[in-house]
Parts: C-alpha cells; sequence; structure tokens
C-alpha cells in the first residue's frame, strides 16, 4: 500500500483567526504553521490563499484554507449534513465527557455520547459549519473479527439491494 498514514486533511474555512480561535480553545488544538501566498503553486492560478495547519498528537494535521476572493462557502445540499464529517480520537471515555462538557460551556450544541457499539461519539459544528466527530474507540475485538469476516458479504448485498443487509448482519449475533 503507498499511504503509511494521513499527512493532513484540508478544508476551507471562513476566517483564519476564527478558525484557529476555535480549535485552540475548543479542543486545545496546537496551531502549528500557516502558509500563504498570492497564486496557487500547483495552477499558477492568480488566487490569494491562507493555508492554516493544526498538529495532532500522531503527527497528522488538521487543515484550512481561507479564500477572500472566492464565492461564501457553502455545503452540499444534496449530502446530509450528518453525513460529511472528520472523526477525531480521544484518549478515554471521561475524555470525551470533559470534551462534550467543555464545548457546551463555551454554548457549542453538542449531539451524544451516542453508543455506535464500535465507538462512543460526540458530534458538533465548527464556525466553519464543519461537522465534527470526537470518538472513544470501544469495539472490543471479537465484534472487529466479525464485522471483518462478513465485510465482503455485506458489501456485495448492499450493492445489490442498497438496504442494510439484514440476514448479514444477523451474522453478528451468532
Amino acid at each position: 500500500m503507498f499511504p503509511q498514514s494521513v499527512h493532513h486533511v484540508a478544508y476551507r474555512c471562513k476566517d483564519s483567526k476564527e478558525t484557529v480561535e476555535f480549535y485552540e480553545k475548543a479542543l486545545g488544538m496546537s496551531y502549528t504553521f500557516a502558509v500563504a501566498e498570492d497564486e496557487n503553486p500547483t495552477t499558477g492560478e492568480v488566487n490569494p490563499f491562507m493555508h492554516i495547519f493544526f498538529q495532532l498528537p500522531d503527527g497528522s494535521h488538521l487543515a484550512f484554507f481561507e479564500l477572500p476572493n472566492e464565492p461564501e462557502m457553502g455545503r452540499d445540499q444534496n449530502t446530509p449534513e450528518w453525513v460529511q464529517h472528520l472523526a477525531m480520537d480521544v484518549s478515554s471515555l471521561d475524555e470525551l465527557h470533559k470534551a462534550k462538557a467543555h464545548l457546551e460551556s463555551m454554548g457549542v450544541e453538542v449531539v451524544g455520547p451516542t453508543d455506535h457499539k464500535i465507538c462512543q461519539s460526540i458530534y458538533f459544528f465548527d464556525p466553519n459549519g464543519h461537522r465534527l466527530e470526537l470518538a472513544y474507540r470501544t469495539m472490543p475485538p471479537e465484534l472487529e473479527k466479525k464485522l471483518h469476516d462478513i465485510s465482503a458479504d455485506m458489501l456485495t448485498e448492499w450493492t445489490k439491494t442498497k438496504r442494510a443487509p439484514r440476514e448479514v448482519l444477523a451474522r453478528l449475533a451468532g
């Protein structure tokens, strides 16, 4: 496999300063560096941008582009807002609950914790409208193996029916 890890994931932001303040204050993330240019080094297009980076403990980065000369950012209206999101790990269930309390104390609306059986999660939006998830992994090894063992059958059945493959999922209980 060519990829070894995530270098960075990039999203658009409305305002770099506001984004830095939110991610530092709300999530305790480290704003590590920025790149700003007046033209795109890939295309040569004249289009000023600020590209800000936050480093996570594993060395990966979450990044944002502020594009002041582009139309106001929006979201894909054909996709439910719960679909497109960025999920990040937390170290414990206690940390998940602390994060929720901290975010709510800042006036951020938080959904959850939700028990997905593979993790427990909370969900909220950043000031740019991006949905974020903080998750604590709770999947027991036996469930991980069962899910792996039925994954090909689940995909095959889903491809045929576009419905949750109930018969395949029933094998999880067995």
